[in-house]
């Protein structure tokens, strides 16, 4: 390659590890010289001559949703733009499924790991495994200090609980995430926080799994005098719309409904849904920030939980608007 760009070995090693400095004229010879060899870089080879691998290990949950979905994205081109190599790999909640793409990982030399964490179980079988490697936690709570990246759940949901009770609702439901989940748990103790701090009586929750089935179950089980649904993600909340449009009930002049997520889909939904925007790009990139930071030996950037944002659509209404 060296030959055919006319240029050193140096040279090329200094195009490859992305040094500047090279004239723009030279760095492209050494290009074009890769891309008529077909050349492909031998990471273990890399490894020998550097001792690092430059791999990343991400750890995803095998039943993504919308947010999981979209902040593995921003992971994985975060490290590429980085000029870091992301290796994936899902795991169950069960904890063999957990250790098993913990060694696998592990056994790959990877420099640092991403774990996107949707129950309390992927902690902990991380942490009775011991942290080998700089470790980011995709987590929407604050669980490992620094080292977690999240959205404020706890702001996202009073964001929604504000606006309905600005709407004079006070008999409000809620419609929570499965019980094993994280996200799902700092909600649900957001609305009990909230309506206890209002003197609202608390309506008994219906625990969904994130499905629009589940939501459009858990309609079953929402209480007659409730005027409000908070429902834990949009897609329980699409669930539950269906359902109470099959009974006869019009969203929002009989009840409102609020989700949480603001997927794709939310603003195409009869009627659009009010919920809450989660920036999941912006936490994906910042914990490679984090990672890059920590394996650069330089000072890592903030953590603090990114600010959620109420997205107002036309599913909430103030209360007896039917009557109107």
């Amino acid at each position: 390659m060296a030959a055919l760009a006319h240029v050193s070995h140096q040279t090329v090693s200094r195009v490859l590890n992305g040094f500047e400095g090279i004239r723009p004229d030279t760095r492209q010879r050494v290009l074009d010289a890769i891309d008529e060899l077909g050349y492909r870089r031998n990471l273990a080879a890399r490894s020998l001559a550097t001792g690092r691998t430059g791999v990343v290990g991400v750890i995803a949950p095998d039943n993504p949703t919308f947010g999981a979905t979209s902040s593995l994205y921003a992971v994985e081109h975060a490290l590429r733009d980085a000029g870091l190599q992301p290796l994936i790999t899902a795991t169950a909640s069960r904890r063999s499924s957990i250790e098993a793409a913990l060694e696998f990982l592990h056994g790959r030399s990877v420099e640092a790991l991403v774990i996107m964490a949707p129950s309390r179980k992927v902690l902990e079988v991380h942490d009775s495994m011991g942290a080998e490697v700089p470790t980011a936690y995709l987590l929407t709570g604050e669980e490992r200090g620094r080292w977690s990246v999240s959205v404020d759940q706890q702001g996202g949901a009073d964001l929604v609980l504000e606006h309905l009770y600005a709407q004079g609702h006070r008999r409000i439901q809620h419609v929570r995430g499965p019980l094993d989940s994280i996200e799902a748990q700092l909600r649900a103790d957001a609305y009990t926080r909230f309506m206890a701090r209002h003197g609202l009586a608390r309506l008994r929750m219906a625990e969904g799994d994130w499905s629009p089935q589940s939501g459009f179950e858990a309609y079953r089980r929402i209480d007659p005098t409730a005027t409000a649904v908070f429902c834990a993600n949009d897609q329980m909340a699409m669930g539950l719309i269906h359902a109470a449009s099959d009974a006869g009930m019009k969203v929002p002049e009989d009840l409102s409904v609020v989700g949480f997520d603001d997927i794709p889909e939310s603003a195409h939904m009869l009627p659009p849904l009010t919920t809450v925007k989660q920036d999941f790009r912006a936490v994906g990139m910042l914990a490679v920030a984090l990672l890059e930071a920590t394996l650069a030996g330089t000072e890592p950037p903030s953590t603090e939980p990114l600010e959620p944002e109420l997205v107002l659509r036309s599913s909430v209404a103030p209360v007896g608007a039917a009557a109107r």
